[in-house]
């Protein structure tokens, strides 16, 4: 037999991602930290990116230097860039959970945010119209303090039906051209679907998959930093 698409594997994968209970969060997650390079001291003068997130952010059965916001640390000091990245991933969060803790997500010289929120918003069948209130609530937030803004997209499990869907991935291109911010359409993407990138769960990424990841934020990132 023929293998089939990958449309079939996204289908067939979101689909079991939307039968999976909501995760739970735990008690080390719940504050953001520094993943600047060891030996390198973050500080609250030294400009910063913040990655406010779920469990893709948090870096869920990975170890602290393999997840995406510590790799793209890594990539800063390989590049020269004097920045500090903080990882405020809190797995099994929601827009509205990642809303409720912004302003302590952006303490310091805050200079660029990436937003990955949304995962658990679909994964519970939350309205697509409150997740896009909360995402818009947290850029008008951020920009309104002069900081760039990445906003990375997501999809709804297909179990849901087709009218979600498709309203909760146009709620991300929507919110891009609204507030005029950089936008990766699907974070997962070239890693969904694919089991020699992702965890046994079949939802996170391995090692080799947030690689993947953290190179795809990384050609959004790098145009908004100075050196």
């Amino acid at each position: 037999m023929a293998p089939r698409g990958p449309l079939f594997l996204i289908v067939f994968v979101l689909a079991a991602f939307g039968c999976a209970q909501p995760e739970e969060r735990p008690a080390d997650t719940s504050a953001p930290r520094s993943v600047a390079p060891a030996g390198s001291a973050a500080t609250a003068s030294r400009p910063r990116i913040v990655f406010l997130g779920d469990s893709l952010t948090a870096g869920y059965g990975l170890a602290q230097e393999q997840s995406i916001p510590s790799l793209i640390q890594q990539r800063l000091r390989d590049e020269g860039y004097d920045y500090d990245v903080v990882n405020a991933g809190v797995s099994g969060d929601t827009s509205a959970g990642g809303l409720s803790r912004l302003e302590w997500s952006l303490e310091g010289d805050v200079k660029v945010l990436v937003v990955e929120l949304g995962g658990n918003d679909g994964l519970r069948g939350l309205p697509a119209a409150s997740m896009k209130r909360n995402l818009a609530e947290i850029i008008t937030r951020a920009k309104r303090r002069g900081i760039q803004v990445v906003l990375t997209g997501m999809e709804a499990p297909r179990n849901w039906g087709p009218q979600y869907v498709a309203e909760f991935r146009r709620v991300f291109s929507d919110l891009a051209k609204e507030h005029d911010v950089a936008f990766m359409p699907f974070f997962l993407e070239g890693v969904a679907v694919d089991a020699r990138l992702n965890l046994p769960d079949g939802i996170h990424p391995n090692p080799e998959g947030a690689r993947i990841v953290a190179g795809n934020v990384w050609r959004i990132l790098e145009p908004l930093l100075e050196d």
